[in-house]
């Protein structure tokens, strides 16, 4: 049995960048506690497992030294305990990645076929105000004064904002997981979501894990980095980016899309006095209560206390009610893990012999008949 010499360093190195320390590796594979100490070698197999579970590209374990690996995108997270500096995790790693690859694919499809770049992104500067801004975000997703009457729920507005986003021709992925691999779930606590700037394929992620109320802000937070074109990884607190200039530009831009402040004040005045003040806007709004919270805080119509008090309440009865909830059908979660329009473009690709079927499937994470399935 062939045993190869490999770095204790390199091995210590992989389940760190996993984001645990050896002994919890240990729990899975024994004999690693004697390959770190140098007492005995793996073999290939035992290398690979180790590889599969840390999620480390194999090639990587027989270098001399640990790689540097900077952050893909600018790093704005500034919620707390986001793990070390300039680290993240292999699962948002490889998530960043596979958006990459997909920008990359659509932005020289798009140029092959004559398309001309979209006009709103990166239109705004930071010296612009990010409320009027807002509102022209508004306007370009067609949200006028009545949109909420055609939506039931708040939580079917979730979904309706990211189809509205993909009609402007922005990519909106909501996903939990990585691909659909659901043994790699995304943590919370990590980031929020991205946004990727290009001129012909811009993209938003939002991470799927994280409670519905919070996803709505997401999507129009990451909407107004495609705007400011300031692509990077946010993530924060109580739906309070901050820290830099841009993650402040950029939540007022995103809550004056949500709720305009001159409709809100409005309608406070007349709901201020219920018990559920927060819930009866929402209705109106057709926006998450937290969102509404979040504004009448941003306003100062609340103290920061009344907001915190009723999102931690809010957001862990909603994280409770979530667990609870299946699945779903696995066609329709497609949709906001991958996108009708983007899908749709692929398979034609490789239908049309321009693609093979396999980067069809790496680009989808669709595999076998299931990309055609969806698109039926």
């Amino acid at each position: 049995m062939t045993r190869v010499p490999i770095s204790p360093e390199m091995l210590t190195w992989a389940c760190e960048r996993a984001g645990y320390d050896v002994a919890h590796f240990t729990q899975k594979i024994p004999q690693l506690n004697s390959w770190v100490k140098n007492e005995r070698h793996p073999t290939f197999r035992q290398l690979e497992r180790l590889a599969n579970l840390t999620h480390t590209p194999f090639g990587f374990l027989f270098l001399p030294e640990p790689p540097n690996e900077p952050i893909p995108v600018p790093d704005y997270r500034t919620v707390t305990g986001t793990s070390r500096d300039g680290w993240i995790s292999p699962n948002l790693r490889d998530t960043i990645y596979a958006m990459e690859r997909r920008q990359d694919w659509l932005r020289r499809t798009l140029i092959e076929e004559g398309m001309l770049p979209l006009p709103f992104v990166s239109s705004a500067r930071l010296m612009d105000e990010p409320e009027e801004v807002g509102r022209e975000m508004r306007q370009a997703l067609g949200l006028n004064d009545g949109w909420a009457a055609e939506i039931r729920t708040w939580q079917s507005a979730v979904g309706e904002l990211r189809r509205l986003i993909e009609g402007i021709d922005v990519m909106a992925v909501i996903n939990g997981i990585v691909g659909n691999n659901t043994h790699r779930k995304l943590n919370v606590e990590e980031f929020r979501g991205f946004a990727l700037t290009d001129p012909y394929a811009p993209l938003i992620f939002v991470n799927g894990v994280d409670a519905k109320s919070a996803q709505m802000f997401t999507l129009a937070h990451e909407l107004a980095h495609i705007w400011l074109g300031k692509e990077g990884l946010s993530g924060f607190e109580m739906l309070s980016p901050g820290g830099t200039d841009v993650e402040k530009w950029c939540n007022r831009a995103a809550v004056e899309l949500l709720v305009p402040a001159e409709e809100l004040r409005r309608h406070w005045r007349e709901a201020n006095h219920e018990k559920d003040q927060f819930q009866i806007l929402a209705r109106k709004f057709k926006v998450s209560p937290i969102v509404i919270a979040r504004r009448a805080l941003n306003l100062e119509f609340i103290p920061r206390s009344t907001f915190s008090n009723f999102y931690e309440d809010y957001v862990g009865q909603e994280r409770k009610d979530s667990t609870k909830s299946g699945g779903g059908n696995f066609y329709t979660i497609q949709d906001y893990r991958v996108g009708k329009p983007f899908a749709l473009k692929v398979l034609r690709a490789a239908k049309e012999g321009r693609i093979q079927f396999k980067e069809a499937h790496d680009l989808t994470g669709l595999r076998g008949d299931s990309l055609e399935k969806y698109a039926k």
